[in-house]
C-alpha cells in the first residue's frame, strides 16, 4: 500500500469522500462535521507518514465509543434520520484510519455510496441529483484506478462515466415500470424537513412583512387551461378571526363547519396541478376559493384545504378553483366569531366609523368610504414600519399611517367589526412569479399577503383587499424581489423590466422550469403517478407492468451485450508486441507459439529446446508477464523489457 500507485488511489479516494460528505455540513452539527474533517485530513496525512496513523485496537475502539456517546447525546439516540445518517459519517472517517489493504478500499467505496445516498432524505432537487451522480463517478473511478496497472485520472473517469451511461437505460426502465411500494406511516423519519412554510397561525402587525424579501419556494402552480389575471391571484391560507387587539389568531372553524351552506360558483373554473413544497403546517394554499379537489385533502370552516396526512413530504394536488363564488348565509356561530372585539372600541375608533357611515350606511358603502379613507390619507406602503407597541390599529391608523399588508388587513377588519359587520383576516399569498418557460407560476414568501372578508348580504364572504387601495401595483404587478431591501422602497416589475430581462434571468427559468418537471415526475413519482402515466400507454394492471419490464431489461440487455462484445478492435498493448517480436526471433529454431498457449508454457518449451538460452527466456517471459498482467509497472519497467527483447539472439551454430 506503499506504492505510487496506491498512494495515487488513496488520494483519489479521499477526494471523494471528502466530495460526498461535503453537501452534510447543512445538515448535521458543526462539532461532527469537524470530527469527521479531522478524521480525513488525518487519513490525508498518513499517505506521506503512515507511522503517524492509529495502530493499537484499544484507540479505535476508544474514538468509536466516543463517536457513539457524542451522537446519542446530540440526538438523544440512535434511531431516526438525523442520528443514523450522522453516526454513519463519523463510522466512514473513522474506517478511513484503517485502510491498509485493497479490501479496505473497497469497504471504504460501498460506504461512501450509501453516505451519498442519505443526502437524498434532506434535498431532493435536480442540483442535488447531479451532485450525487459526479461524485458517484468519481467513485466509480476510484474503483476503476484500483483494478487498473497504471492510473491515469482522465482515463479512470472517462471508464466510470461510460459505466454510469450504460446502466442509466436500465435504471429507467426500472425506475418506471417496477411497482413503486408505499412505506408504510410507523417506518417515515419523524425529523421534519428543514424547509417550512413561513406563515403562521397567528398574526401580528407587521408579522408578514418579515417574509417580504425572502426568495424561498413554497409551491408552484400549473394551470391546464386559462390561466386567472393576477387581481384574482389570491392562494387562501389560515383565517384569523380572534383578536386581543395586538395578535390575530384562528378559531376553531368545525364548530360550524356543518351549518355552513354549500357555495355556488360562477364564471370560469381553473383547473390546476399545485406542488407545495414540504412544510411545518399541514395548509395547502389553493386559489380562492376551491371547489374541487381529491382525497386526502380536506376543507375547514373557513373553506381552507389542509392535509390531515403528511404535510413533511413534497406533494402535488390536483385542484379547481373559482375566483367568483357566493358562500350562503351566515350562521349565529359565524356571526360571533367574525364580530369579536377584545372591549370596547375607543371613541377615536367610533369617531372614524361615524365619520365614513359605518353605522347609519349599507355595509358596501362603508367599504367603499374606508379603502377611499385608505386611499386618500398620507397611508403608505412599507416594508419597515415604524414599532407600534401599544394599541396598534389605533397606532396605525391616526399617527404612523406606514404599515405592510397586515396592517390595512388588520385595521380594516377592526373598523368593520366595530360597525358590527361580519369581516375577519384571511392570510396566504397573492400573484406569483411566471416562469416563461414551463409556464407555471413560483409563488415564493416574498409573496406572502393578509386580506379581509367581509359578510354582505346576497353575496356571502366578499374578498376586500385594503392593500389595493393604497398599492394597487402590489396587486396587478409582480414585487421585483432581487431589488427589495428592507428599509427601501418597494419596487414592482414593469412591463419594460420584463422586456429587458437579461440572460440571467432567462436562465434561471430554464433551471427553474428543469427543476420542477424534476419534482413532479421523478421525485413525487408515487404509486398514483405511476398508474396515471402507465394507464395512458394502455399498461393498466401489475401484470401487464411486469410484462414490460421483463421485456424491455432483456431487449436492453441483449443490446448492451452486443456493443461490448462487437465493439472496434483496440490497440495492441506496447509490451504484448514487443513479446509478439520475441516469438518470431524463436520461429527460426521450430519453436512457433500456439494461440492458445501461455507465455509460461511457451517459455517452458523454448528451454528445453534451446538449453543454453535459459536464463535470457526466464527475464524476458517474467518481463512481459509483469507488465500485461501485472498491476504495478513504470516506464522503466517497459524500457528494460524492451532492451531484453532487441538484445535477444539465437545462436547462429544453433540455426545451421
Amino acid at each position: 500500500m506503499n506504492t505510487p500507485h496506491y498512494k495515487n488511489i488513496l488520494i483519489f479516494l479521499l477526494t471523494s469522500v471528502g466530495l460526498i460528505v461535503l453537501p452534510h455540513v447543512a445538515n448535521i452539527p458543526p462539532a461532527m462535521f469537524g470530527f469527521f474533517c479531522l478524521m480525513l485530513g488525518w487519513r490525508f496525512a498518513g499517505i506521506w507518514q503512515p507511522q503517524y496513523l492509529p495502530t493499537t485496537r484499544l484507540l479505535y475502539f476508544l474514538m468509536l465509543f466516543a463517536l457513539i456517546l457524542l451522537v446519542s447525546h446530540q440526538h438523544r439516540g440512535l434511531l431516526g434520520r438525523d442520528a443514523g445518517t450522522n453516526l454513519f459519517i463519523l463510522a466512514l472517517g473513522l474506517k478511513l484510519l484503517e485502510i491498509k489493504t485493497e479490501r479496505d478500499i473497497y469497504l471504504v467505496v460501498f460506504l461512501a455510496f450509501i453516505v451519498a445516498a442519505s443526502l437524498f432524505l434532506y434535498q431532493q432537487s435536480l442540483f442535488m441529483a447531479a451532485y450525487i451522480l459526479a461524485v458517484c463517478c468519481v467513485l466509480f473511478a476510484t474503483l476503476v484506478a484500483i483494478n487498473s496497472i497504471q492510473i491515469h485520472t482522465r482515463a479512470a473517469l472517462k471508464t466510470a462515466a461510460v459505466i454510469l451511461l450504460q446502466a442509466m437505460p436500465m435504471a429507467t426502465v426500472i425506475f418506471v415500470l417496477f411497482p413503486r411500494v408505499e412505506a408504510p406511516r410507523w417506518m417515515l423519519f419523524e425529523e421534519k424537513n428543514k424547509a417550512k412554510i413561513g406563515l403562521s397561525d397567528s398574526m401580528e402587525p407587521g408579522s408578514i412583512s418579515d417574509l417580504g424579501t425572502s426568495e424561498e419556494l413554497v409551491f408552484r402552480v400549473k394551470f391546464t387551461g386559462a390561466i386567472p389575471p393576477p387581481k384574482y391571484r389570491y392562494w387562501r391560507g389560515p383565517v384569523l378571526s380572534y383578536t386581543d387587539g395586538k395578535r390575530w389568531t384562528q378559531t376553531n372553524s368545525q364548530r360550524f363547519k356543518a351549518q355552513l351552506a354549500k357555495p355556488s360558483y360562477a364564471g370560469t373554473a381553473y383547473s390546476y396541478t399545485l406542488l407545495m413544497e414540504a412544510q411545518e403546517k399541514n395548509w395547502v394554499f389553493a386559489l380562492d376559493i376551491p371547489a374541487q379537489y381529491a382525497s386526502p385533502l380536506e376543507q375547514n370552516g373557513h373553506y381552507q384545504l389542509i392535509n390531515p396526512e403528511n404535510p413533511h413530504k413534497r406533494t402535488e394536488y390536483q385542484i379547481t378553483s373559482y375566483t367568483q363564488y357566493n358562500t350562503g348565509y351566515l350562521t349565529q356561530l359565524e356571526y360571533q366569531d367574525s364580530t369579536q372585539l377584545p372591549s370596547e372600541p375607543s371613541d377615536k375608533i367610533k369617531q372614524l366609523v361615524s365619520q365614513l357611515h359605518g353605522f347609519d350606511d349599507k355595509p358596501e358603502n362603508f367599504i367603499s368610504q374606508t379603502l377611499n379613507h385608505f386611499k386618500t390619507e398620507d397611508f403608505h406602503y412599507t416594508l419597515t414600519p415604524p414599532l407600534m407597541e401599544e394599541n396598534p390599529i389605533e397606532s396605525f391608523l391616526f399617527n404612523t399611517k406606514r404599515g405592510f399588508c397586515s396592517h390595512y388587513a388588520s385595521a380594516f377588519v377592526y373598523l368593520m367589526r366595530t360597525a358590527h359587520i361580519p369581516a375577519r383576516v384571511v392570510t396566504g399569498y397573492q400573484g406569483g412569479k411566471f416562469n416563461t418557460v414551463g409556464n407555471f407560476l413560483e409563488i415564493q414568501q416574498a409573496h406572502a399577503h393578509a386580506w379581509a372578508e367581509v359578510w354582505i348580504e346576497n353575496q356571502g364572504w366578499a374578498r376586500v383587499d385594503p392593500t389595493a387601495a393604497v398599492a394597487p401595483e402590489r396587486i396587478e404587478q409582480q414585487l421585483d424581489i432581487n431589488l427589495l431591501e428592507l428599509g427601501s422602497d418597494i419596487r414592482f416589475e414593469t412591463s419594460n423590466s420584463q422586456q429587458q430581462e437579461n440572460w440571467l434571468k432567462q436562465m434561471s427559468q430554464l433551471w427553474n422550469n428543469a427543476d420542477y418537471q424534476w419534482q413532479r415526475w421523478v421525485v413525487n413519482y408515487d404509486s398514483s403517478n405511476q398508474s396515471d402515466f402507465l394507464s395512458s400507454f394502455g399498461i393498466h394492471d401489475f401484470k401487464a407492468m411486469m410484462k414490460w419490464l421483463m421485456a424491455l431489461v432483456g431487449l436492453i440487455t441483449v443490446l448492451l451485450a452486443l456493443l461490448l462484445l462487437y465493439q472496434k478492435k483496440k490497440a495492441i498493448d506496447p509490451a504484448l508486441r514487443l513479446y509478439q517480436q520475441f516469438c518470431q526471433k524463436l520461429q527460426p529454431a521450430g519453436l512457433i507459439r500456439t494461440d492458445r498457449e501461455g507465455a509460461m508454457d511457451f517459455a517452458q518449451r523454448a528451454k528445453l529446446a534451446l538449453p543454453e538460452q535459459t536464463e535470457a527466456i526466464d527475464h524476458i517471459t517474467n518481463a512481459f508477464i509483469q507488465l500485461h498482467y501485472g498491476r504495478v509497472s513504470t516506464r522503466e519497467d517497459f524500457v528494460t523489457f524492451a532492451k531484453l527483447v532487441g538484445g535477444f539472439k539465437l545462436n547462429d551454430r544453433r540455426l545451421e
